[in-house]
């Protein structure tokens, strides 16, 4: 598992694959899709999405690998279950989505809303298509829910038909595909926190930040200390996140964008000199429409219907 090119740039998206087996080429294969650090708001890396993908015929010599949901395991033992699987490569494949914190934030807060359930589903269904892209021949694929499992695997049946597609909570504990991805998202993911390169100078930082997650004190007391009044968190802070947005409007400077002031005044003269596009299609505006017409409509030759 080579993660340089991340660790290089970790302010993006990366994929990370292992050699395509012969077998999952000729074979009716069945894959499994989870993730790993979905919910932490404090996370010095970033959530990964996995699968894992083996002919169908190989099902028990997968499970004869003791594989399991990665969260009942320490990270010895995911470590090891993760080099099993390496060493089944003639029928075990596996690819990964690295998505950072700084992305997953971006992503939530630009203009149109995209939020982690959507993100998610997108990224297990691009790993899907990866994986048919390469050659997989897929016949069965079983998913970790994200939402309402219902409407998610009718989602996936309809982008992926022909497929039987099987989504679940708890997936992880049920399917033993499902749970060799959960291994493989969480040993990129410990892998990449204990590399991860920061891109600001952040002194002798304490890395004791705890679980991440915001009921945790430690979390608490990290999120505390290393908010810059200006500035706010650095990239490995998933600032999306409820709890860091309630403490950067508590304990942050407040920003006053006048521009945006300016462009929204405009916008509202601009709405009173203009006419509507609706007024076009109104009988009131008759008398007039003729001698007001925009250039828009005129150069295009285009006239208003009285009746279809």
């Amino acid at each position: 598992m080579d993660l340089k090119q991340f660790e290089a740039d970790n302010s993006g998206s990366f994929r990370l694959a292992s050699r395509i087996p012969d077998v999952c080429r000729t074979e009716d294969c069945c894959l499994g899709v989870d993730e790993a650090g979905r919910g932490p708001v404090l996370d010095s890396g970033p959530m990964v999405y996995g699968i894992c993908f083996c002919p169908v015929s190989k099902k028990e010599e997968l499970k004869d690998l003791k594989v399991a949901d990665s969260k009942t395991l320490n990270e010895a033992e995911r470590e090891n279950l993760f080099q099993k699987l390496d060493e089944a490569q003639s029928y075990v494949g596996w690819a990964l989505q690295i998505l950072s914190p700084n992305m997953i934030s971006t992503s939530m807060l630009q203009r149109t809303k995209y939020n982690l359930n959507a993100l998610s589903h997108d990224t297990a269904i691009g790993l899907i298509q990866y994986a048919l892209d390469s050659g997989v021949q897929l016949k069965e694929v079983y998913v970790d829910t994200v939402g309402p499992a219902e409407k998610y695997e009718e989602k996936l049946s309809q982008r992926f038909p022909g497929i039987q597609v099987t989504v679940r909570p708890k997936a992880d504990s049920l399917f033993p595909v499902v749970s060799a991805a959960s291994i493989c998202a969480k040993v990129a993911r410990d892998r990449v926190v204990k590399g991860w390169n920061f891109a600001e100078d952040l002194g002798e930082m304490d890395a004791d930040y705890g679980s991440g997650y915001p009921n945790d004190p430690k979390t608490k007391e990290w999120l505390l200390k290393y908010l810059d009044p200006v500035f706010g968190y650095p990239q490995f802070v998933r600032f999306s996140w409820s709890t860091a947005q309630t403490l950067m409007d508590s304990k942050a400077v407040p920003v006053h964008w006048f521009e945006d002031k300016r462009d929204k005044l405009s916008f509202a003269a601009q709405r009173q000199n203009n006419r509507s596009m609706l007024s076009y299609f109104s009988a009131s505006a008759e008398g007039d429409r003729a001698q007001q017409t925009h250039r828009f409509f005129s150069e295009r030759r285009l006239k208003s219907l009285k009746s279809l």
